[in-house]
């Protein structure tokens, strides 16, 4: 029989549209066990690999959230939308003649390596004891300030104007719907990111990730 309560490290494979604390809810729900806790935020509308630390475990949280992630998604060529992904209405179109693989493959390159990025404002990111994304939906104005980042890899894998796919290596408090709307702003266009999906996080990976369904038999047969 598993200990939750001593302390397990549990891989959930995020459904869409939930959140991360929804997820460690669940979690929480199925293990009866008070210390839960999640080690990297997945937004609602991404899919994949989220890290759940119950009991003792909640304590090497801060270590796994420093290892590295990689994420595969789908961006959109042309468009922009506010929050930089699909939870807002597009504000402005832009115009993909011209637009050739060169140009995608050295915009992808200028944005590896060492960057400084800006957070969305439609980002959990805190100011003035605030969410910025609780700030941006209400109207109001706010400024966040850039930060280091590293993307180790940024990799085009399929171009199907006017969506490319996608395959990025990078640090913890990288904002992937920053990347792909920077990657616009380098080609004098717009982009927003339309899937993603998180398939690695250090060593874990998704494919070893349970499902919702699959957790609840699984528990289900340990306790």
């Amino acid at each position: 029989m598993i200990d939750f309560q001593e302390g397990q490290l549990i891989l959930i494979d995020k459904p869409f549209g939930k959140t991360s604390f929804q997820a460690v809810k669940f979690v929480k729900n199925q293990v009866k066990v008070k210390k839960v806790g999640h080690a990297g935020t997945l937004d609602p509308l991404a899919t994949g690999l989220l890290i759940i630390c119950t009991g003792k475990w909640t304590k090497k949280i801060t270590g796994l959230q420093l290892q590295e992630k990689e994420y595969t998604g789908t961006l959109y060529l042309g468009a922009t939308r506010p929050s930089f992904d699909m939870e807002t209405e597009i504000d402005e179109y832009f115009d993909l003649d011209g637009m050739s693989e060169e140009k995608l493959q050295n915009a992808a390159r200028s944005l590896s390596g060492f960057i400084l990025q800006t957070p969305p404002v439609y980002s959990a990111v805190k100011l003035n004891g605030k969410r910025a994304y609780e700030s941006a939906r209400s109207g109001e104005n706010i400024e966040l300030k850039p930060r280091e980042v590293e993307v180790k890899e940024f990799q085009i894998t399929r171009i199907d104007l006017p969506e490319v796919d996608f395959r990025i290596v990078c640090s913890k408090g990288t904002y992937i719907r920053t990347l792909v709307s920077d990657f616009g702003k380098i080609l004098n266009n717009g982009a927003y990111l339309s899937a993603l999906r998180r398939t690695r996080i250090g060593d874990y990976k998704v494919e070893d990730a349970h499902t919702y369904e699959a957790f609840r038999n699984w528990v289900g047969s340990e306790l």
